[in-house]
């Protein structure tokens, strides 16, 4: 089957050579941290556990390598800082760089923070406006930066709520203003890295189409949500993503099936 143009170009990693590396249980944190890359994941409920894709990327590292998922349902850029979720990602990062002097962000074996936010951000209610998600970013990015970081920011996961409308019916692009409002932090106003995961996440579930994206779905009635299987789904975009722009982190697992599954726009 003849690969999607759309997830080709987004997923670029997903057809290299490179020998499958095996997922093992990470749950939320590695209890014996080792020397060597690290993962700290901020965001909302769709990088949470229990309905996105935190958990699942954490299962793709390799054994030792130490990762925490500390996405929090509901947050926005703004509720994540000031109840304390960007107090405990600062924490662990300085945590992790005592325990381990020899990581440093010059040779990328340092400590990654992924940033994704947009679905409570965008709500009316957030007392967040675009502008401010933006500048809330660009800070984070710099935070990051302060505390010896590696700072990657990630486009929101897309919803799976699609236009009837269109034939055949398309995704409704619900966080297209939030996904260029990440990439301009990323790119205007921080020079940081970002994973467009908005538009990998979108060609995918366009390819499955309204009622084989639900199979990943939370319950049957939630169109944003991951069940676990989901989460380890989206996760394999992520985790490719990443190996787009970061190919020697060799503890981040390669899954050739998936990826190549993903790319044809199957069920994986």
């Amino acid at each position: 089957m003849k690969l999607l143009p759309s997830l080709q170009s987004a997923l670029p990693i997903l057809f290299l050579p490179v020998a499958y590396a095996r997922p093992h249980p990470h749950s939320n944190s590695q209890p014996n941290p080792a020397p060597g890359p690290a993962f700290i994941l901020a965001g909302d409920s769709t990088t949470a556990s229990g309905g996105g894709w935190g958990d699942g990327f954490l299962s793709f590292l390799a054994e030792n390598t130490r990762g925490i998922n500390y996405g929090h349902s509901g947050a926005t850029t703004r509720s994540f800082v000031a109840g304390g979720d960007w107090g405990r990602v600062e924490n662990k990062v300085k945590e992790w760089l005592t325990a381990d002097p020899t990581t440093n962000r010059e040779d990328n074996n340092g400590i990654y923070v992924t940033i994704q936010f947009g679905h409570n951000d965008q709500k009316e209610n957030s007392g967040v406006s675009l502008q401010d998600y933006e500048r809330n970013l660009v800070q984070m990015v710099r935070d990051v930066r302060e505390w010896g970081g590696i700072p990657i920011l990630i486009t929101p996961l897309t919803r799976r709520s699609f236009d009837p409308s269109t034939n055949p019916s398309v995704v409704i692009d619900s966080l297209h203003a939030e996904r260029l409002a990440t990439i301009s932090a990323a790119q205007t106003f921080s020079n940081t890295t970002y994973l467009d995961l908005n538009a990998a996440s979108i060609a995918y579930v366009n390819a499955l189409g309204p009622t084989l994206s639900q199979t990943y779905a939370l319950e049957p009635k939630d169109y944003t949500h991951l069940n676990a299987w989901g989460g380890v789904v989206f996760a394999r975009i992520v985790a490719d993503l990443l190996l787009g722009k970061f190919p020697e982190l060799g503890v981040v697992g390669v899954n050739e099936t998936m990826s190549r599954l993903i790319g044809e726009g199957l069920l994986a």
